[in-house]
Protein backbone atom coordinates (compact mmCIF):
# COMPACT_ATOMS: atom_id res chain seq x y z
CA UNK A 1 0.00 0.00 0.00
CA UNK A 2 1.16 3.60 -0.84
CA UNK A 3 1.27 6.17 1.48
CA UNK A 4 3.53 8.62 -0.74
CA UNK A 5 3.15 12.06 0.26
CA UNK A 6 1.87 13.78 -3.04
CA UNK A 7 -0.05 10.18 -3.66
CA UNK A 8 -3.59 11.05 -5.91
CA UNK A 9 -6.46 8.93 -5.72
CA UNK A 10 -10.37 9.43 -6.80
CA UNK A 11 -13.40 8.18 -8.30
CA UNK A 12 -14.16 8.61 -12.15
CA UNK A 13 -17.60 7.57 -13.70
CA UNK A 14 -17.95 7.10 -17.01
CA UNK A 15 -21.32 7.73 -18.80
CA UNK A 16 -22.90 7.71 -22.62
CA UNK A 17 -25.34 5.73 -24.45
CA UNK A 18 -25.30 2.42 -25.03
CA UNK A 19 -22.42 1.09 -27.71
CA UNK A 20 -20.38 3.98 -27.32
CA UNK A 21 -17.25 1.41 -25.76
CA UNK A 22 -17.52 1.97 -22.47
CA UNK A 23 -16.54 -1.64 -21.61
CA UNK A 24 -13.42 -1.60 -24.55
CA UNK A 25 -12.62 1.56 -22.76
CA UNK A 26 -12.13 0.33 -19.16
CA UNK A 27 -10.97 -3.24 -20.29
CA UNK A 28 -8.09 -1.41 -22.66
CA UNK A 29 -7.26 0.43 -19.16
CA UNK A 30 -7.82 -2.52 -16.58
CA UNK A 31 -6.01 -5.18 -19.02
CA UNK A 32 -2.87 -2.84 -18.63
CA UNK A 33 -2.88 -2.80 -15.05
CA UNK A 34 -5.39 -4.69 -13.42
CA UNK A 35 -6.14 -4.51 -9.83
CA UNK A 36 -10.15 -5.38 -9.36
CA UNK A 37 -12.38 -6.58 -11.91
CA UNK A 38 -15.89 -7.62 -10.52
CA UNK A 39 -18.97 -8.25 -11.98
CA UNK A 40 -21.26 -7.98 -8.67
CA UNK A 41 -22.92 -5.15 -7.99
CA UNK A 42 -20.70 -3.81 -5.44
CA UNK A 43 -23.14 -1.89 -3.45
CA UNK A 44 -27.10 -0.82 -4.25
CA UNK A 45 -26.01 2.02 -6.33
CA UNK A 46 -23.09 1.40 -8.77
CA UNK A 47 -20.71 -1.06 -9.23
CA UNK A 48 -16.80 -0.63 -9.59
CA UNK A 49 -15.36 -1.39 -12.87
CA UNK A 50 -12.25 -1.41 -12.59
CA UNK A 51 -9.10 0.49 -10.33
CA UNK A 52 -6.35 1.86 -12.40
CA UNK A 53 -3.04 2.30 -10.13
CA UNK A 54 0.06 4.06 -10.74
CA UNK A 55 3.05 4.70 -8.66
CA UNK A 56 1.63 8.32 -7.94
CA UNK A 57 -2.29 7.83 -8.30
CA UNK A 58 -5.10 5.61 -8.13
CA UNK A 59 -7.72 5.77 -10.60
CA UNK A 60 -11.34 4.17 -9.32
CA UNK A 61 -13.66 4.14 -12.38
CA UNK A 62 -17.29 3.00 -11.39
CA UNK A 63 -20.55 2.75 -13.35
CA UNK A 64 -22.68 4.95 -13.21
CA UNK A 65 -26.50 3.50 -13.35
CA UNK A 66 -28.25 4.59 -17.23
CA UNK A 67 -28.61 8.28 -17.44
CA UNK A 68 -32.12 7.69 -19.73
CA UNK A 69 -35.57 9.57 -20.07
CA UNK A 70 -37.67 7.90 -16.82
CA UNK A 71 -40.69 5.86 -18.17
CA UNK A 72 -41.47 5.47 -14.34
CA UNK A 73 -41.35 5.31 -10.53
CA UNK A 74 -38.23 3.17 -10.73
CA UNK A 75 -37.10 5.16 -13.31
CA UNK A 76 -37.16 8.28 -11.81
CA UNK A 77 -35.84 6.90 -8.56
CA UNK A 78 -32.62 5.22 -10.79
CA UNK A 79 -32.49 8.34 -12.78
CA UNK A 80 -32.04 10.11 -9.02
CA UNK A 81 -29.40 8.03 -7.80
CA UNK A 82 -27.61 8.39 -10.93
CA UNK A 83 -27.62 12.15 -10.61
CA UNK A 84 -26.43 11.97 -6.84
CA UNK A 85 -23.44 9.62 -8.04
CA UNK A 86 -22.77 12.32 -10.41
CA UNK A 87 -21.82 14.58 -7.83
CA UNK A 88 -20.00 12.43 -5.58
CA UNK A 89 -17.42 11.43 -7.82
CA UNK A 90 -13.91 13.44 -8.69
CA UNK A 91 -14.42 13.78 -12.34
CA UNK A 92 -16.70 12.50 -15.58
CA UNK A 93 -16.10 10.82 -18.30
CA UNK A 94 -19.17 11.56 -20.79
CA UNK A 95 -18.04 9.12 -23.77
CA UNK A 96 -19.86 9.99 -27.52
CA UNK A 97 -19.31 7.23 -30.41
CA UNK A 98 -17.54 9.58 -33.24
CA UNK A 99 -19.45 7.34 -35.87
CA UNK A 100 -22.93 8.61 -34.77
CA UNK A 101 -22.67 12.09 -33.45
CA UNK A 102 -24.81 13.75 -31.68
CA UNK A 103 -28.24 12.45 -30.86
CA UNK A 104 -31.16 12.86 -28.17
CA UNK A 105 -29.44 10.54 -25.66
CA UNK A 106 -26.49 13.14 -25.24
CA UNK A 107 -29.04 16.20 -25.18
CA UNK A 108 -30.54 14.44 -22.35
CA UNK A 109 -27.27 13.67 -20.34
CA UNK A 110 -26.52 17.28 -21.00
CA UNK A 111 -29.04 18.40 -18.95
CA UNK A 112 -28.23 16.25 -16.32
CA UNK A 113 -24.28 16.99 -16.61
CA UNK A 114 -25.41 21.30 -16.06
CA UNK A 115 -27.02 20.29 -12.80
CA UNK A 116 -23.35 18.53 -11.36
CA UNK A 117 -20.26 21.14 -10.75
CA UNK A 118 -18.09 17.86 -11.21
CA UNK A 119 -15.42 18.56 -14.20
CA UNK A 120 -16.07 16.73 -17.44
CA UNK A 121 -14.35 15.52 -19.84
CA UNK A 122 -15.75 14.33 -23.30
CA UNK A 123 -14.39 11.73 -24.76
CA UNK A 124 -14.81 10.96 -28.32
CA UNK A 125 -14.57 7.66 -29.00
CA UNK A 126 -13.96 5.13 -32.30
CA UNK A 127 -12.15 7.69 -33.57
CA UNK A 128 -10.70 5.10 -35.99
CA UNK A 129 -13.81 4.31 -37.25
CA UNK A 130 -14.28 8.30 -39.06
CA UNK A 131 -12.05 10.25 -41.46
CA UNK A 132 -9.94 12.88 -39.24
CA UNK A 133 -11.38 15.46 -41.34
CA UNK A 134 -14.76 14.32 -39.24
CA UNK A 135 -13.14 14.98 -36.35
CA UNK A 136 -13.08 18.62 -35.96
CA UNK A 137 -16.80 19.14 -36.70
CA UNK A 138 -17.72 17.02 -33.82
CA UNK A 139 -15.43 18.95 -31.55
CA UNK A 140 -17.28 22.29 -32.79
CA UNK A 141 -21.14 21.04 -31.96
CA UNK A 142 -20.08 19.55 -28.57
CA UNK A 143 -18.14 22.50 -27.44
CA UNK A 144 -20.91 24.93 -27.96
CA UNK A 145 -23.16 22.43 -25.89
CA UNK A 146 -21.39 22.25 -22.77
CA UNK A 147 -17.93 23.92 -21.04
CA UNK A 148 -16.03 20.79 -21.10
CA UNK A 149 -12.96 20.72 -18.73
CA UNK A 150 -10.97 18.69 -21.53
CA UNK A 151 -11.91 17.32 -24.80
CA UNK A 152 -10.26 13.75 -25.46
CA UNK A 153 -10.23 11.83 -29.09
CA UNK A 154 -9.15 8.12 -28.62
CA UNK A 155 -10.14 4.73 -30.07
CA UNK A 156 -10.61 2.35 -26.72
CA UNK A 157 -10.38 -0.65 -29.66
CA UNK A 158 -6.81 0.35 -30.63
CA UNK A 159 -5.72 2.49 -27.74
CA UNK A 160 -4.91 5.76 -29.62
CA UNK A 161 -4.66 8.46 -26.99
CA UNK A 162 -5.62 6.15 -24.21
CA UNK A 163 -2.48 7.22 -22.38
CA UNK A 164 -2.75 10.82 -22.76
CA UNK A 165 -6.24 10.46 -21.71
CA UNK A 166 -5.10 8.68 -18.10
CA UNK A 167 -2.32 11.11 -17.52
CA UNK A 168 -5.02 13.77 -18.38
CA UNK A 169 -7.26 11.71 -15.74
CA UNK A 170 -4.47 11.61 -13.06
CA UNK A 171 -4.12 15.61 -13.27
CA UNK A 172 -6.97 16.45 -12.01
CA UNK A 173 -7.21 13.70 -8.99
CA UNK A 174 -7.40 15.00 -5.50
CA UNK A 175 -4.67 13.80 -3.19
CA UNK A 176 -5.62 10.93 -1.14
CA UNK A 177 -5.18 7.98 0.40
CA UNK A 178 -4.52 4.51 -1.56
CA UNK A 179 -7.96 2.69 -1.14
CA UNK A 180 -7.15 -0.72 -3.12
CA UNK A 181 -3.52 -2.40 -2.85
CA UNK A 182 -1.84 -2.64 -5.82
CA UNK A 183 -2.50 -6.51 -7.07
CA UNK A 184 -4.28 -8.04 -3.78
CA UNK A 185 -7.81 -7.83 -5.07
CA UNK A 186 -7.15 -8.91 -8.07
CA UNK A 187 -8.31 -12.66 -6.72
CA UNK A 188 -10.79 -10.76 -4.37
CA UNK A 189 -13.47 -8.54 -5.56
CA UNK A 190 -15.45 -9.78 -2.11
CA UNK A 191 -12.90 -7.56 -0.08
CA UNK A 192 -14.57 -4.83 -0.96
CA UNK A 193 -17.98 -6.48 -0.18
CA UNK A 194 -17.34 -7.37 2.60
CA UNK A 195 -16.10 -4.31 4.37
CA UNK A 196 -19.06 -2.59 3.16
CA UNK A 197 -20.91 -5.10 4.51
CA UNK A 198 -19.04 -4.46 8.19
CA UNK A 199 -20.05 -0.65 7.67
CA UNK A 200 -23.66 -1.37 6.61
CA UNK A 201 -24.47 -2.92 9.78
CA UNK A 202 -22.01 0.06 11.68
CA UNK A 203 -24.49 2.25 10.05
CA UNK A 204 -27.41 0.22 10.77
CA UNK A 205 -27.11 0.07 14.72
CA UNK A 206 -25.72 3.47 15.26
CA UNK A 207 -27.95 5.14 13.14
CA UNK A 208 -27.30 9.51 14.13
CA UNK A 209 -24.41 8.89 16.12
CA UNK A 210 -21.72 7.56 13.62
CA UNK A 211 -21.44 9.85 10.36
CA UNK A 212 -21.67 7.74 7.15
CA UNK A 213 -17.54 8.69 6.54
CA UNK A 214 -16.87 6.02 8.54
CA UNK A 215 -14.19 3.51 6.73
CA UNK A 216 -13.94 -0.26 6.92
CA UNK A 217 -10.48 -1.28 5.99
CA UNK A 218 -10.12 -5.35 5.19
CA UNK A 219 -6.39 -6.33 7.11
CA UNK A 220 -7.03 -9.96 6.42
CA UNK A 221 -8.76 -12.94 4.23
CA UNK A 222 -7.62 -16.13 4.58
CA UNK A 223 -8.39 -19.76 4.89
CA UNK A 224 -7.29 -21.56 7.78
CA UNK A 225 -8.06 -25.28 9.44
CA UNK A 226 -7.92 -27.65 6.30
CA UNK A 227 -10.01 -25.28 4.53
CA UNK A 228 -13.20 -25.70 6.77
CA UNK A 229 -13.07 -21.69 7.74
CA UNK A 230 -12.14 -18.67 6.32
CA UNK A 231 -10.86 -16.04 8.53
CA UNK A 232 -11.49 -12.29 7.98
CA UNK A 233 -9.94 -9.55 9.96
CA UNK A 234 -11.12 -5.69 9.48
CA UNK A 235 -10.72 -2.46 11.11
CA UNK A 236 -13.30 0.25 11.78
CA UNK A 237 -12.07 3.57 11.24
CA UNK A 238 -13.83 6.47 12.97
CA UNK A 239 -12.61 10.06 13.59
CA UNK A 240 -13.34 10.73 17.21
CA UNK A 241 -12.35 9.02 20.38
CA UNK A 242 -16.12 9.14 21.09
CA UNK A 243 -17.83 7.39 18.17
CA UNK A 244 -14.57 4.73 18.99
CA UNK A 245 -16.76 4.34 22.00
CA UNK A 246 -20.14 4.11 20.54
CA UNK A 247 -18.98 1.40 17.88
CA UNK A 248 -17.78 -0.67 21.00
CA UNK A 249 -19.99 -0.21 23.26
CA UNK A 250 -20.58 -1.55 26.52
CA UNK A 251 -18.41 -3.97 27.75
CA UNK A 252 -17.87 -4.20 23.84
CA UNK A 253 -21.26 -4.98 23.34
CA UNK A 254 -22.06 -2.78 20.33
CA UNK A 255 -18.92 -4.38 18.08
CA UNK A 256 -19.88 -7.95 18.99
CA UNK A 257 -23.38 -7.22 17.63
CA UNK A 258 -21.75 -5.74 14.69
CA UNK A 259 -19.61 -8.48 14.05
CA UNK A 260 -22.11 -11.04 14.45
CA UNK A 261 -24.34 -9.36 11.73
CA UNK A 262 -21.84 -8.64 9.36
CA UNK A 263 -20.64 -12.85 9.64
CA UNK A 264 -24.40 -14.00 8.82
CA UNK A 265 -24.02 -11.84 5.56
CA UNK A 266 -20.24 -12.76 5.13
CA UNK A 267 -20.96 -16.25 5.44
CA UNK A 268 -23.74 -16.06 2.63
CA UNK A 269 -21.25 -14.35 0.48
CA UNK A 270 -17.97 -16.62 0.59
CA UNK A 271 -20.59 -19.87 1.48
CA UNK A 272 -18.50 -20.87 3.91
CA UNK A 273 -17.80 -20.75 8.21
CA UNK A 274 -16.49 -17.44 9.00
CA UNK A 275 -14.10 -16.64 12.14
CA UNK A 276 -14.90 -12.41 12.03
CA UNK A 277 -12.21 -10.14 14.46
CA UNK A 278 -12.98 -6.59 14.42
CA UNK A 279 -11.29 -3.72 15.69
CA UNK A 280 -11.83 0.17 15.72
CA UNK A 281 -9.30 2.75 15.06
CA UNK A 282 -9.49 6.55 15.41
CA UNK A 283 -7.67 8.25 12.20
CA UNK A 284 -8.02 11.85 13.64
CA UNK A 285 -8.35 12.96 9.32
CA UNK A 286 -10.16 10.25 8.06
CA UNK A 287 -13.09 12.45 6.99
CA UNK A 288 -10.94 14.43 4.44
CA UNK A 289 -9.34 11.55 3.03
CA UNK A 290 -12.27 9.97 2.60
CA UNK A 291 -14.49 12.45 1.41
CA UNK A 292 -15.18 10.68 -1.92
CA UNK A 293 -15.49 7.02 0.00
CA UNK A 294 -18.34 8.34 1.99
CA UNK A 295 -21.71 8.37 0.32
CA UNK A 296 -19.98 4.84 -1.73
CA UNK A 297 -21.64 2.08 0.76
CA UNK A 298 -24.74 0.93 1.33
CA UNK A 299 -27.06 4.10 2.36
CA UNK A 300 -29.82 2.62 5.00
CA UNK A 301 -31.92 5.87 4.31
CA UNK A 302 -32.16 4.80 0.60
CA UNK A 303 -34.26 1.78 1.67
Amino acid sequence: MSNNQGFKSGFVSIIGRPNVGKSTFINRVIGQKIAIMSDKPQTTRNKIQGVYTTENSQTIFIDTPGIHKPKHKLGDFMMKVAQNTLKEVDLILFMINAEEGYGRGDEFIIERLKQTNTPVFLIINKIDQIHPDELLPIIEEYKNLYPFKEIIPISALQGNNVDTLLKQIESLLPEGPQYYPDDQVTDHPERFIITELIREKVLHLTREEIPHSVAVVMDSLERRENNKAIYVAATIIVERDSQKGIIIGKQGSMLKEVGKRARVDIEALLGSKVFLELWVKVQKDWRNKASQLRDYGFREDEY
